[in-house]
């Protein structure tokens, strides 16, 4: 890839990937834990929740940016007290991260939470009568269900942080280095003359990059249903 790619492209093209497998990583945890309350809970609130967690994908993206800047950003008084502790996250990788991150989520929780429905309820009952904690039974009966849909949530969410462009740019700006990720690097290449080669050459890697991820996400996700069923006969 580094023949086919120049320094510029190719460094868009680690940090592009180093922000999408860090708001990944980051994201899935909390996605996990997001996707059981709205699937199992059922609370005052609940649609508020549900609300705010699909939020971002009705908005547009410059106004998840921009919100993110008035509330990280270097005069915001969270942002403010960020930096004093040399958290700052506005005009850096991290805060590309981090927008990623919040661009991602809705996709990552409703894929889980759709797999999580699919679980049969009487299978975690039946289990709890027999004296499995709550802990036991979602680790060792839930969790490996619902794996499918923890698979395909993280590569929507890892190919949504990787394309991700308006809330990254108006959050972090477009900075070389620092903040170019690959989309940013292709509107930047866009933007002067002759710079349609290195585009191009970025769009292919985006291709690249995100059908290679599906495929695999696909191949896992078989395995697991393969062995779930070969432990439900």
């Amino acid at each position: 890839m580094s023949g086919f790619l120049g320094p510029a492209e190719w460094e868009a093209v680690a940090l592009s990937l180093r922000v999408a497998l860090t708001a990944t990583a980051f994201s899935l945890p909390l996605g996990i834990v997001v996707a059981y309350i709205l699937a199992r809970k059922r609370f005052f609130g609940h649609g508020l929740l549900n609300g705010l967690v699909h939020l971002p994908l009705i908005l547009p993206p410059v106004v998840t940016g921009y919100l993110l800047l008035i509330s990280f950003g270097p005069q915001a008084p969270l942002g403010s007290l960020l930096e004093a502790m040399g958290l700052g996250v506005a005009f850096r990788w991290t805060g590309a991260a981090l927008a990623a991150a919040i661009m991602a989520f809705p996709l990552m929780v409703r894929a889980i939470r759709l797999s999580l429905e699919a679980v049969d309820p009487k299978l975690e009952e039946t289990a709890s009568t027999l004296g499995a904690s709550r802990l036991r039974v979602f680790t060792t009966i839930t969790l490996p269900l619902m794996a499918p849909g923890i698979l395909t949530g993280t590569v929507l969410a890892f190919a949504k942080a990787m394309g991700e462009f308006g809330a990254t740019i108006t959050f972090v700006s477009n900075i070389p280095g620092q903040t170019r990720t690959v989309p940013s690097a292709i509107y930047a290449f866009l933007q002067v003359p002759g710079g349609e080669g290195a585009a191009w050459r970025l769009v292919v890697v985006s291709v690249v990059v995100a059908m290679g991820a599906l495929l695999v996400s696909e191949i896992m996700a078989r395995r697991v249903g393969k062995r779930i069923g070969r432990q439900d006969a």
